[in-house]
């Protein structure tokens, strides 16, 4: 009766999401601060991403108030502050975020603020509170309640210069139905809003919000103030100033019903604070709801106990009855559900503020509690645990993901036994299919984990790049025992570490617990291939023993991939030097790790050895000797596949399975893929693209177009598009690419050559006869291209034209878009494989028509090896790096070499709104046109200081950012590509800088566009 409709969130809602215009285009909203463009409308019910549509607010103006209420409102805002803060890591029920919420001071003298629990958070906070006046300083957590939703925070009252501190004082006993009520706090992200209610109930249980963090055990106020989004921990004050409780929480359905939080154990904790005193919490493992005396009769309240009642609470309308009772807790097998509460020590009880008194004044002893049960009085002795042991105050990273043991909070929401090791931030290693937090860890290599010091001496002993069997289940579905085999890396996350919150000084400590152990040698393994039942294609069937399963994890998102996973198949080209050719679609850099998977029973690590810069695919390779199977090297077809010709379709679809067709091909026809708008990635660009008649094509992203006799004429690939505005997905295209185009390239790899291509930095179209005469082109030429391509009567014009390098200008002989290319060093360029000729060529002797006249043109070509990015930078939470192709490809200017490629949830760049597709030019004023330049003048910042940034979107506005750098918990990194392979540094910065942190970022908590998702779900393939 209490649940109908939604609750609603209390966290400001980011306004970019709404937005339909790419927010790559904006200049951030500072205002909003919290950058919450990133999870669905499922979220965790206090993360800024959540609520859905915004209502409108219709506040009672202040203006219509009496004097006595002016008198007072103008007292009130004076305690009370805006509080922006980040929780950095995901942990417990919360996921890392960013937001900004309310709090007012109730201790000027020492500095201490009141707010909410979902504010204060559960795990690592970092934040800051401006006051009435515009005052700034850093907050820290001082406590957290395990259940109820408040918390405390400690500023320094000596950094508040320009305004006498004052503070709320905290009267529960005041909180009355019928009271009239302000609510005073920063609604709506407004710096100040001031709603008005009537307190309508005393007695409303705790609202529920779903899955995370609910508060439990406490009677919530009710009243109609119509607070939204931001005002969480805003003080409800009564008509002489009092604060009678606490902003909480409210309805999502329109209603304007909102939800207090009395007052009653934030002044105990208070008073326990002040007096340097631990803020003692005891607990039954029993939740209690209440109930009215209706209920509590058919429950089998007898009507004695209920007249006694009654007569002691005459102004009481219902008891406590037990709701929830956890396994193994200390009221199990003594209390049951459906219990109602008579007395605790003898004392009659109905009020929850005096349960809470008992309880936390006798943690490590015992109470005794009547209960009816079907009108029978039970009498049990119940031990008192404390509720701080089953809260967790400490996590472990290790391998990308981060663990700690299963809180109270989530055994009470699942109604299960508060042990286990729970999975905070399932990213890394420990990437469980689509979800990103819910999940148990049950053991690791046959070895039990049931609490996180046995989790960590299990991982203790696990090589790095070692395969291990994991057992796992999720709260949602306890029925079901998971197994998966699972890649440790302990490579590009060395450090087994362990963060241990630290109360006094409201940080969190990070120490190393436990290096990595070196990866064992490989060992030469031997395996068969599957036969296929294709009886009626026996040679093309065959092509199975070229095929290999290629699994890529990337560490770090760049180059505005959106994934930090793949899997695909590639095909085998030479089995002697262990070459395959995979989609770049699914290697689409080569920071990654690579792992090929060999007729189905043999895995070996591999390497990136060339990525096609146009054409969607990438060379690897793997150790061949420790290989020993029948693997085939395929028969590259050297005769281009023509249209209408048979073929045999074979490929892997959805579940990863052969599918084989006799087909034909429909079309080949030139396409260009196309471009992501919110953030630049790679593309395959003037490309000849195959497609067949068959409906198997559109389902599989990895196959080959066989011949009956074996040979491979054409590569069947995914290609990665732009993202779906309806859904938020990626869109992939499947389709072919003509075999003899790979041999050129082949060849320099197979004679262990690195490929040193050069490219024409242009992106065409087709045009048809019809279109190119009337743009001035000759009939004389129009019969040429007639004569050259009978089957395809075309020539091409440029679209694009891609932006120089920062360092370079512009060149008088280089196309123009518009020209219409008929030769390129005297030969006809009717088909794109023509335009094959400027891989080995400095210049190209061009002719073209423009604004319709013919022109010769000597147009150099680009080399490759300026477009990979070798260089990343992690600073405070965004990664940075040389804008790559695809930023070229899409923009008209480079405004620096410092580009915003992805950033992380929690962090700086989140919270002060540096955002992806943003390029920083300087920093403090002081030009930063390369990464060195920025790296200098980042260093010379202290940590925990403000610094400035100017910044230029994608569409050429510029701005300025101010954001105050976070060493602590996001140290300074760098990504570095030498001779060995890609390697990973820690930055040291200016004498006493903090790097003791968090030690790295996994890629699945990073963003690589404004408003994208954090989706890696579907890439990790099945279970076993």
């Amino acid at each position: 009766m209490e649940r109908t409709g939604e609750i609603r969130s209390k966290r400001k809602t980011s306004p970019i999401a709404t937005m339909e215009r790419p927010a790559k285009q904006l200049r951030p909203e500072i205002s909003s601060l919290d950058g919450a463009d990133e999870l669905s409308s499922d979220s965790h019910p206090y993360s800024p991403e959540s609520g859905g549509e915004p209502r409108l607010v219709l506040p009672t103006a202040a203006t219509a108030d009496t004097a006595e209420w002016q008198a007072t409102i103008e007292n009130v805002v004076k305690n009370v502050v805006s509080i922006h803060f980040c929780q950095t890591c995901s942990f417990d029920t919360d996921s890392a975020c960013s937001s900004e919420a309310t709090g007012f001071v109730v201790d000027a003298e020492k500095g201490y603020v009141l707010t909410n629990r979902h504010v204060v958070c559960a795990g690592p906070f970092w934040g800051y509170c401006i006051f009435d006046n515009h005052e700034e300083c850093d907050v820290y957590p001082v406590y957290r309640d395990p259940v109820h939703d408040f918390g405390i925070l400690r500023f320094d009252p000596k950094a508040i210069k320009y305004m006498p501190l004052t503070a709320l004082k905290l009267r529960p006993d005041l909180a009355r139905v019928g009271a009239e009520i302000r609510v005073v706090g920063n609604d709506a992200g407004e710096k100040l809003s001031i709603l008005s209610g009537v307190i309508s109930r005393l007695d409303r249980n705790a609202p529920e919000y779903g899955d995370g963090y609910s508060d439990f055990n406490t009677n919530y106020i009710q009243a109609a103030a119509a607070a939204s989004g931001g005002s969480s921990g805003s003080p409800v004050v009564n008509v002489d100033g009092y604060a009678i409780a606490l902003q909480a929480g409210g309805r999502a359905d329109g209603a304007a019903t909102d939800y207090f939080l009395p007052l009653d154990r934030p002044l105990r904790a208070l008073e326990c604070i002040r007096r340097g005193e631990p803020v003692a919490r005891g607990t039954i493992q029993t939740q209690w709801i209440i109930k009215p005396f209706d209920e509590c009769r058919r429950l089998g309240l007898t009507p004695e106990w209920e007249a006694a009642i009654r007569k002691g609470f005459p102004k009481e309308t219902g008891m406590l009855v037990a709701e929830i009772v956890l396994p193994e807790g200390p009221a199990d097998q003594l209390i049951e559900e459906g219990d109602v509460l008579i007395k605790v020590n003898g004392e009659l009880l109905t009020q929850f503020v005096r349960l809470d008194d008992i309880l936390d004044s006798s943690v490590g002893g015992k109470v005794k509690i009547l209960v009816q049960r079907g009108g029978e009085d039970i009498e049990v002795d119940i031990g008192v645990g404390d509720l701080h042991a089953i809260t967790p105050d400490r996590f472990v990273t290790v391998a990308g993901g981060s663990f700690h043991n299963l809180s109270y909070q989530q055994a009470r929401l699942y109604a299960i036994a508060v042990k286990g090791v729970y999975v905070c931030e399932a990213a890394g290693s420990f990437r469980f299919e689509n979800t990103e937090s819910g999940w148990i860890i049950e053991s690791i290599e046959q070895k039990k984990t049931p609490d996180l010091d046995s989790f960590i001496e299990v991982m203790r002993g696990v090589p790095d790049r070692s395969r291990v069997v994991v057992t796992y289940k999720h709260l949602r579905d306890l029925h079901t025992l998971n197994t998966s085999i699972l890649h440790i890396d302990r490579h590009w996350t060395s450090k087994m570490r362990m963060a241990v919150r630290n109360d006094k000084t409201g940080l969190w400590d990070f120490s190393d617990i436990a290096d990595p152990l070196p990866p064992a040698l490989p060992v030469p393994r031997s395996a068969e291939f599957v036969q296929l039942d294709s009886a009626s294609y026996p040679v093309a069937a065959d092509v199975i023993r070229s095929f290999v399963r290629v699994s890529c994890v990337m560490p770090l998102k760049i180059d505005g991939f959106p994934r930090a996973r793949k899997i695909g198949f590639g095909l085998v080209v030479d089995a002697e030097k262990g070459l395959v050719i995979i989609s770049r679609a699914v290697v689409p850099y080569d920071l990654c790790d690579l792992s090929i998977t060999i007729a189905d029973s043999i895995i070996v690590e591999g390497k990136v050895v060339f990525l096609h810069p146009l054409a969607n695919y990438t060379i690897i390779q793997y150790d061949p000797s420790l290989v020993l199977a029948p693997v085939k090297t395929a028969t590259l077809a050297t005769k281009t596949i023509t249209q209408g010709s048979p073929t045999i379709f074979f490929g892997f679809n959805q579940n990863l399975r052969v599918v084989v067709a006799k087909t034909v091909v429909t079309d080949i026809t030139t396409v260009a893929i196309p471009s992501n708008t919110s953030a630049p990635r790679y593309r395959a660009l003037n490309l000849d693209a195959i497609t067949v008649d068959t409906n198997l094509s559109g389902q599989c992203g990895n196959g080959v177009l066989v011949s009956e006799d074996g040979v491979i004429e054409a590569l069947w690939l995914s290609y990665l598009g732009e993202r779906s505005g309806s859904n938020n997905k990626d869109v992939e295209y499947h389709l072919g690419l003509a075999a003899p185009t790979l041999l050129p390239i082949l060849a320099q790899v197979r004679a262990g050559q690195s490929p040193d291509l050069r490219i024409l930095n242009i992106e065409t179209n087709t045009v048809q006869m019809s279109q190119v005469r009337i743009m001035g082109v000759s009939e004389a030429w129009i019969q040429h291209v007639a004569q050259a391509n009978p089957s395809r009567h075309q020539l091409f014009i440029v679209r694009k034209i891609d932006c120089s390098p920062y360092s370079s200008g512009p060149d008088g002989q280089s196309l123009q878009e518009g020209d219409i290319i008929l030769t390129l060093n005297n030969k006809l360029i009717t088909r794109v494989s023509e335009f094959d000729i400027m891989y080995t060529a400095t210049s190209l002797k061009a002719l073209v028509v423009r604004s319709g006249r013919e022109m010769e043109l000597n147009v150099p070509t680009i080399p490759t090896t300026d477009l990979s990015t070798t260089h990343a930078l992690i600073f405070c939470g965004a990664v940075l790096h040389r804008p790559h192709h695809a930023v070229r490809q899409q923009i008209s200017k480079l405004h620096s070499e410092v580009y915003v490629s992805a950033r992380t949830r929690g962090s700086p760049a989140y919270q002060y709104g540096l955002a992806p597709t943003n390029f920083i030019t300087a920093v403090n004023s002081m030009p930063t046109p390369t990464l060195g330049d920025f790296l200098r003048e980042i260093n010379k910042i202290p940590d925990n200081t403000y610094f400035r940034l100017r910044v230029v979107t994608f569409d050429n506005v510029p701005w300025v950012a101010t954001m105050k750098k976070n060493e602590h918990y996001f140290p300074t990194m760098e990504f570095i590509k030498g001779p060995e392979g890609w390697e990973k540094r820690m930055v040291v910065g200016v004498a006493g800088t903090d790097r003791t942190g968090a030690e790295g970022l996994s890629a699945e908590v990073m963003d690589e566009g404004a408003g994208e998702g954090y989706e890696d779900g579907g890439e990790v393939g099945p279970g076993v």
